[in-house]
């Protein structure tokens, strides 16, 4: 058995999967073995398997044996193995260290790296895995290199004919299950004469 994969937030109770003997007169189920931490718990007549108590995620996968017993004979039974994932939940939003940053660029700098900015995120997995990206980029002025999260600008500024400053909106987004995060920062960029 390979029941759907439960969710580190799985309250106890939750159903996990019905076992089924298929034998002439009735028979009692029981966890033989396996679940050392007493995750599981198995209704002796109809075999269905819940959580008994909360999950730790570290723990898992869990691989338990589950024994269908004659209800006449002890020693008439049978075992099966059961295997139980659990998803690790998004649990944290991409924080950066800084929600404002300054930079300075001279003018007539050809395109150039500005910052490398730099997101944590404390889950772990595809949860915990981060792309970069710009929520304003005036215009095509800057752009950011959605792995490493390296802002760059794309062509030359003129001091005495364009804004001398630009206020640009990183965000950095997880690939969480079963929705992603984001967080942000603005990066103040003051164009130098």
């Amino acid at each position: 058995y390979h029941p759907a994969p439960l969710s580190e937030k799985a309250p106890a109770d939750t159903f996990v999967v019905e076992i089924s003997a298929l034998y002439k007169l009735p028979v009692n189920y029981s966890i033989a073995s396996g679940d050392e931490k007493g995750y599981f718990v198995i209704h002796s007549s109809n075999g269905i398997v819940r959580t008994s108590k909360n999950l730790e995620l570290e723990d898992f996968p869990v691989n338990f044996k589950v024994r269908a017993t004659d209800s006449s004979n002890a020693a008439i039974f049978n075992e099966v193995e059961v295997t139980v994932e659990v998803i690790d939940e998004n649990n944290f939003p991409p924080v950066f260290p800084s929600s404002l940053l300054e930079e300075t660029l001279p003018e007539n700098s050809p395109a150039t790296q500005i910052v490398q900015l730099k997101a944590q995120d404390n889950d772990t997995g595809r949860n915990g895995l981060l792309t970069y990206g710009i929520l304003n980029g005036h215009g095509l002025k800057f752009r950011i290199n959605e792995t490493t999260g390296i802002l760059y600008s794309t062509a030359p500024f003129d001091y005495e004919e364009e804004p001398t400053e630009y206020q640009v909106v990183v965000y950095a987004e997880d690939d969480g299950i079963p929705e992603k995060k984001k967080g942000y920062c603005t990066v103040v960029i003051k164009i130098t004469d």
